[in-house]
């Protein structure tokens, strides 16, 4: 069954191994007959910072409109980024900060503590770029990053199953194994 895709590049630039990522799983997608959409948050005019945090919302901007509505749209969505510092890149945070509000990704229960996701209905894939070898960021840091992706914004949100493919170690790494990354990952979105 062909699916509405959308594909968020978290990385502030296109070219780069995680705007490769991006593309790659973009044309697996496209030529398994899938609508794909995407977005990169570099190309994207928005403040990444809660100027009030959240006693008030800052009215959105165009392109966090546009990415709440594609967001809307898919029934599957890719995040491709980096791990910088043990977590996600700074720029992704505040896209999430800026468009996961309160009524469009969540909602409280009433008189509880209880929140209901209300993108429920999605699936997510994360693919990410590490320096840091994956099994030494899984057994020794304990995937703080992946952690802080899945658990408490995406499920948090309703968005389940979320799978996490890292690619690691990017530093030093051969033409051929990012070429094997690339594949794998026009592989992941032509199986999406």
């Amino acid at each position: 069954m062909n699916k509405r895709i959308l594909v968020i590049l978290g990385h502030p630039l296109e070219d780069s191994l995680c705007g490769a990522l991006a593309q790659a799983y973009s044309k697996g997608a496209e030529v398994s007959g899938h609508e794909v959409r995407t977005l990169s948050l570099g190309k994207l005019v928005f403040d990444p910072i809660l100027r009030d945090g959240y006693a008030k919302i800052q009215e959105l901007e165009p392109d966090l409109l546009a990415a709440q509505e594609a967001m809307s749209w898919a029934q599957h969505i890719v995040f491709v980024y980096p791990i910088w510092w043990g977590s996600i890149p700074a720029l992704l945070k505040g896209f999430f900060d800026r468009i996961f509000l309160p009524g469009f990704a969540f909602k409280f229960r009433e008189g509880s503590l209880m929140v209901d996701g209300l993108l429920a209905g999605r699936s997510a894939h994360l693919l990410v770029a590490m320096d840091t070898p994956p099994w030494y960021y899984r057994w020794i840091y304990r995937m703080p990053g992946h952690n802080q992706m899945k658990r408490t914004i995406l499920e948090f949100c309703g968005i389940k199953p979320v799978a996490v493919t890292s690619f690691g170690p990017v530093k030093d790494s051969r033409p051929k194994v990012r070429e094997q990354w690339l594949s794998r990952a026009f592989t992941y979105g032509s199986n999406a």
